[in-house]
């Protein structure tokens, strides 16, 4: 851009990133306007900062609860998008994690005599796989007490060495149960989805893994996010270990792959809303646009690109007005993750988390070409995501009555949950007389029949109030 744009005076005394040839001095204030509207529209659907806090409390508290009440050898864990807070109650899966306790895997190396003596333990063997997977080949101790997932899950290699493979603990943990009325669905690698109505989890059982070296290394990297006391916090949670292999692996059945939810779910709460809102908006772009059928790319993928973007840049660059620009970015990023079959995993880089993604030519050069589209639209380009455009063309004070109701629905819902499970005893049976989960339940059938009467003032012939609910919270 020319010497004297005002963007570059802009960036220079407010932190806001040049972008060359994005902005012409014409379109500058008209992108910020837009920036900014987009940011008080991602608010009004539910993305602000009050709402997913009270989801993350919510299902953090949920856990526990639920933890306290049947206590033992399998530990729940809420993870994805549920524990970030930027999902509505049915909108996606809730994906759980159900790890097994009195079990540790160690980083080559570690002292296990810290551990308790009734910890069974594992060695991590990560020499022999790809970068962020591991064998558990040696059973270095046996404690106390082996759950029986964990014994019909062993078996031993050609030089009498005992492992836990990762495909028998998948069939083992598939035998579980996860509550009452679960419908199951068919099986996805390491995960097991379920349904309750129209509530889908996505559960996966994992081991606590302890892998100090990994975690250091990412630590000390050089960086601008997150700050010193998320960094630390992020390590002392640890990791996991996950029974999946790198798919077209000749020994995948035996392989786990290492992974860091608890401290992802940290990393994303630290995130600025501005940071936030293109990772939703980036995951609209890959489910709403680009609509991959057999998970070439994921919002994990999504994900990861956010945080890179996050760690790389000055947070002072990510405001409101800057939202579009770092979309840009975002759906470059994208781009070239597609366009090379290459994106670096955020806490172990060299993991390519689009190796054996399964992208042929023909569909790459399409998303390419249509995310290239995109970048050049700038603002027009969100009018391609179905829920930003029905919001963009909604009357505005309709829309702000709905959205009202919306959010009270899904807190009341989420009262429930947690209340639910304060009410619950060992066998999961509720006791539905409690007084409060009654006045939740009046509250909630009082919003259901005020939208309904709206809906039939405008025009809708929709009465089942049990499709009302249920809509008002995907």
């Amino acid at each position: 851009m020319a010497e004297g744009d005002p963007w570059r005076d802009k960036a220079e005394h407010e932190g806001i990133p040049r972008n060359s040839g994005l902005y012409s001095r014409h379109s500058i204030v008209q992108c910020e306007n837009a920036s900014l509207e987009m940011c008080t529209l991602m608010n009004c659907l539910g993305y602000g900062r009050p709402i997913r806090q009270a989801r993350r409390d919510a299902y953090r508290e949920g856990d526990r609860l639920m933890n306290a009440i049947r206590p033992g050898i399998i530990s729940m864990i809420t993870t994805g998008s549920k524990a970030e807070g930027l999902t509505c109650f049915y909108e996606s899966d809730c994906d759980t994690m159900f790890v097994v306790e009195g079990i540790m895997c160690l980083e080559n190396g570690v002292d296990s005599d810290k551990l308790p003596r009734e910890t069974t333990v594992f060695t991590l063997n990560t020499g022999v796989c790809y970068h962020g997977h591991s064998r558990l080949n040696l059973l270095k101790r046996r404690g106390d007490i082996i759950p029986s997932i964990i014994c019909d899950a062993l078996c031993e290699d050609a030089n009498g060495r005992v492992l836990l493979c990762s495909a028998l603990f998948v069939d083992v943990a598939n035998d579980r149960t996860f509550g009452p009325n679960e419908i199951r669905h068919e099986r996805a690698g390491p995960s097991m989805p379920s349904s309750s109505g129209p509530y889908h989890t996505d559960n996966v059982f994992s081991l606590r893994c302890h892998c100090p070296v990994i975690l250091s290394r990412w630590a000390e990297r050089t960086r601008h996010w997150p700050p010193p006391d998320i960094v630390r916090k992020v390590v002392t949670m640890g990791s996991f270990v996950t029974p999946v292999g790198l798919k077209g692996s000749e020994y995948h059945h035996l392989e786990w792959r290492i992974c860091f939810n608890t401290g992802e779910n940290e990393l994303m709460s630290s995130l600025n809303n501005t940071q936030v809102y293109i990772y939703v908006l980036l995951k609209m772009v890959v489910k709403d646009v680009l609509k991959p059928v057999k998970k070439e790319i994921t919002s994990y993928t999504v994900k990861n690109i956010v945080l890179w973007l996050a760690e790389n840049n000055p947070q002072a660059q990510f405001n409101e007005s800057s939202l579009f620009y770092w979309l840009r970015e975002g759906l470059e990023k994208l781009r070239t993750a597609i366009l090379k079959i290459e994106l670096p995993y955020y806490m172990i880089p060299e993991r390519n988390l689009m190796a054996a993604c399964g992208l042929d030519e023909g569909q790459k050069c399409t998303w390419v070409n249509t995310i290239t589209d995109m970048m050049n639209e700038v603002s027009n380009a969100l009018l391609r995501l179905p829920r930003i455009r029905k919001a963009i063309l909604s009357h505005p004070a309709p829309l702000l009555w709905y959205n009202k109701k919306r959010v009270e629905m899904e807190l009341l819902q989420l009262k429930n949950l947690v209340r639910g499970r304060q009410c619950m005893d060992e066998n999961l049976e509720v006791n539905m007389s409690d007084p409060m989960l009654q006045a939740i339940w009046s509250r909630i059938a009082e919003l259901v029949i005020e939208v309904r009467k709206r809906m039939n003032r405008e025009g809708s012939r929709l009465n089942d109030l049990i499709e009302i609910h249920d809509m008002m919270l995907i």
